[in-house]
C-alpha cells in the first residue's frame, strides 16, 4: 500500500498565557478569525494541500478544541494527542510518531499563528532539495521582535539563534514564519519527554552537516501571541477585500442600522445597539454594546456588556468568573 503524501500536526497545547484572561475561556486555536476559529483556517490549507490526517495535541481547553473540530474537517480525518503535562513543541512529535511516519513527508504548523500557508510550494521544494527540514520563513517581517530570526545563507538555514559566528556572518535573517515540513526519519531522533523543537531536532541536524533547507514567502503571515496581535490579525483577515474604511458583520451577528463600524468586525453571536461607534475593533461572539458606546481599537470579549454611552480605547474587555468585567490594555 502506498504511503500517503502527507500528515500533520497542528500545534495547539499552548496555554495563551500572553493573552489572558482572554484564553481562560478561550483556547487559542478557537479564537474567532472572520467568522471562523483560528486552527479551521490553517486545516483548511492541510487539505487543500492534500494532507491525509492532521493531529492536534491538545492540554489547554483541549475537550473544547476536540468538541468544535470534530473527528474530519475538509475531508482530512483529525487526530489528537492529549497532553496532561505540556511537552513543548519537540515532545509533541514522540507520542505521534507512529501516525505521523507512516507517510513520505510530515508538515508542523503553529496553532497560534495565521497564513493562507504556501504548503504546496514547501512541499516542492522540500523534495527538489533533499533536505532533513524545510521551514517557512517570511520575507519582509522584522526579525528583532522574534529574537532576532533565522541566519540564511546559499538558501539554507545556517543558524536559529542569535550568536556564533554563522549567525554573526549570514547574508540574511529571517522570521521563522509558523510551519515546516520534515522527512519522518528523522522523528526518530526526538527524546521521549519535554523537548523544544529547534534545541532538539533543527540544531542537532545542522551540527550532523544535514540542511535544513527555507522556503520564503510574502503573504500575510501573523503571530496571535498577544491582545494587540491578536486584533491585527483578525482585523487583517476580516476586512480583507473590503473598502480601506469598511467593517465586517459575520452572519449570525446582529448589528443596529444606526451604529457605526469602521474597519471593525462583528463576529457571529455579537449585538451592537443604535448609534454606537466602532473603529479598528473586534466584537467576539456573546459580546453585546450598548447604544452609543464609543469603542476605539478594542476587543471586546464573550459575555462582556458595554453600557450605553461607555467609551473604551486600546484595550481587551473580558468578564472572570465572577461576572466582574475587566479592561486590561492591549499589549504588543
Amino acid at each position: 500500500m502506498a504511503r500517503p503524501a502527507l500528515r500533520a500536526l497542528v500545534l495547539a497545547a499552548g496555554r495563551g498565557e500572553r493573552l489572558r484572561p482572554l484564553t481562560l475561556e478561550i483556547p487559542k486555536p478557537l479564537l474567532p478569525v472572520a467568522g471562523r476559529p483560528l486552527a479551521a483556517w490553517t486545516l483548511e490549507r492541510l487539505a487543500a494541500a492534500g494532507c491525509e490526517v492532521a493531529a492536534l495535541n491538545l492540554h489547554h481547553l483541549g475537550a473544547a478544541i476536540r468538541a468544535a473540530l470534530g473527528e474530519r474537517f475538509g475531508g482530512m480525518s483529525l487526530a489528537y494527542s492529549e497532553e496532561p503535562e505540556l511537552l513543548g513543541t519537540g515532545g509533541a512529535l514522540p507520542p505521534l510518531a507512529e501516525l505521523l511516519t507512516a507517510a513520505r513527508a510530515v508538515a508542523v504548523v503553529n496553532g497560534d499563528s495565521l497564513c493562507r500557508w504556501p504548503l504546496d510550494r514547501m512541499l516542492r521544494a522540500h523534495r527538489a532539495t533533499g533536505a532533513a527540514a524545510t521551514l517557512l520563513v517570511h520575507r519582509s517581517a522584522d526579525p528583532q521582535p522574534y529574537g532576532g530570526g533565522v541566519a540564511i545563507e546559499g538558501g539554507r538555514i545556517v543558524a536559529l539563534r542569535r550568536g556564533g559566528l554563522a549567525w554573526e556572518t549570514a547574508r540574511a535573517r529571517r522570521v521563522f514564519a509558523g510551519a515546516a515540513v520534515l522527512d519522518p526519519e528523522i522523528l526518530a531522533r526526538l527524546p521521549p519527554g519535554r523537548s523544544d523543537i529547534v534545541a532538539a531536532l533543527y540544531e542537532p541536524l545542522l551540527a550532523a552537516g544535514a540542511t535544513v533547507g527555507v522556503v520564503e514567502t510574502s503573504r500575510p503571515w501573523f503571530d496571535l501571541g498577544t491582545p494587540a496581535r491578536y486584533l491585527e490579525a483578525a482585523l487583517a483577515w476580516g476586512l480583507a477585500g473590503l473598502p480601506e474604511r469598511g467593517a465586517r458583520i459575520v452572519a449570525g451577528a446582529e448589528v443596529d442600522a444606526t451604529a457605526r463600524l469602521r474597519r471593525a468586525v462583528v463576529e457571529t453571536g455579537a449585538r451592537v445597539a443604535a448609534g454606537a461607534r466602532l473603529v479598528e475593533s473586534l466584537v467576539l461572539p456573546g459580546a453585546a454594546i450598548g447604544s452609543g458606546a464609543r469603542l476605539a481599537r478594542a476587543i471586546v470579549g464573550p459575555r462582556v456588556a458595554i453600557g450605553a454611552s461607555e467609551a473604551f480605547e486600546s484595550c481587551l474587555l473580558t468578564v472572570d468568573g465572577d461576572g466582574v468585567r475587566r479592561a486590561v490594555p492591549l499589549t504588543e
